[in-house]
């Protein structure tokens, strides 16, 4: 039986190491906050950095696709393959997570349910059957979950308030977030799925208190770079109560995401700008909505420009041709459709800091 978090004290984790790293993690990610404010439309965010998030965390399960693939999706829907439908769930799993979160102001099973069910694209809900186990890459067993159903259900109903209640463990919400993942991570609630339910639960966290505003904190690209740690650290609490080794992890990979997440997020509104002072300056064709579109959609197509801008097939088409001359978006062609490439968002998407293009 996995004890709850609450048979824990806070005082455990009032050392210097913990308390240090979770000042500096704090700041920066205080700072990211501030930074990703500072774009005038935060869907541009959600979009590019969600899609990133869904990129590395699905490569974590193995589940592997490319920016490219992903990209071409907004386009050619039909076209995909299943791997890359499996990545996009994920983003539309942490969309319907961050709407609940935003409108609740709670982070219940329910909405976990919800999250749970959009990315595996079923009601099977939590595990009911025996025979859920961990294993190496040699197909030893290494950890099991609870079994009975009636025990996932009561932990389940814990980390409920645990997550909920911030008068019941008085710690900073960065220690929390730490906890609350390994306790999600080690009940293990459902059949599939649970590695990428967790990591959304963690930014959807961060957004429940208020330490972000819209869910750019993706932990996945720190855990893919290190992930024999992840999962040593993870078995460590469960065999030899290490938490604090673990936390420690957490308040690190927040703090260097965080950091690396400025940086990109700084790259992206130093192309939007630059875009956006060119096109005012040089077509009379300009507006914000074109903006926001070229940056929303990193390919972006006829019909996209048409959409948003409320024009014609031809309008649009000389918009994206005079733009794809001047040196901003790349015309290219799949069967008889073209679609156009941001050259400046492109490169800040697929670049090392966001884990390049085969990561």
């Amino acid at each position: 039986m996995i004890p709850p978090l609450n048979n824990l004290s806070p005082q455990r984790f009032e050392i210097p190491s913990i308390l240090k790293k979770v000042a500096s993690a704090s700041r920066k990610l205080a700072e990211l906050k501030g930074v990703a404010a500072s774009i005038p439309n935060p869907g541009i965010l959600i979009n590019a950095l969600g899609m990133q998030e869904a990129k590395d965390s699905s490569a974590i399960e193995n589940i592997v696709t490319t920016h490219d693939e992903l990209f071409k999706d907004d386009l050619f829907p039909e076209a995909t393959n299943p791997a890359t439908k499996e990545v996009l769930r994920y983003r539309q799993a942490l969309r319907i997570g961050f709407d609940l979160v935003r409108k609740n102001g709670l982070l219940t099973v329910n909405h976990i349910l919800e999250i749970q069910a959009e990315l595996e694209r079923n009601s099977a809900g939590l595990r009911k059957l025996p025979g859920t186990a961990l294993k190496d890459g040699a197909g030893r067993t290494v950890y099991t979950p609870p079994q009975e159903p009636e025990v996932v259900i009561t932990l389940m109903r814990d980390l409920e308030r645990f997550i909920n209640d911030d008068a019941a463990f008085d710690t900073d919400p960065l220690i929390k977030m730490a906890l609350i993942h390994h306790q999600f991570e080690s009940i293990h609630p459902f059949y599939d799925g649970n590695g990428r339910t967790g990591r959304i639960i963690n930014v959807l966290y961060l957004v429940k208190q208020g330490l972000l505003d819209i869910p750019v904190l993706y932990l996945s690209r720190h855990i893919v770079r290190t992930k024999a740690d992840y999962y040593r650290l993870l078995q460590q609490v469960r065999e030899h109560d290490l938490w604090e080794e673990w936390v420690l992890y957490i308040l690190n990979a927040v703090e260097q995401t965080a950091g690396e997440t400025i940086t990109t997020i700084i790259a992206i509104k130093t192309a939007l700008m630059d875009y956006k002072h060119r096109i005012r300056s040089g077509y009379k064709f300009y507006s914000q909505d074109l903006i926001n579109n070229l940056f929303t959609h990193p390919y972006t197509k006829i019909e996209f420009i048409e959409r948003d801008l409320k024009v014609s097939r031809l309008t649009a088409t000389k918009y994206l041709d005079a733009l794809s001359a001047g040196g901003f978006v790349e015309k290219r062609k799949v069967g008889r459709t073209n679609y156009y490439i941001n050259l400046a968002l492109h490169p800040i998407l697929t670049g090392p800091a966001m884990g390049g293009e085969g990561a």
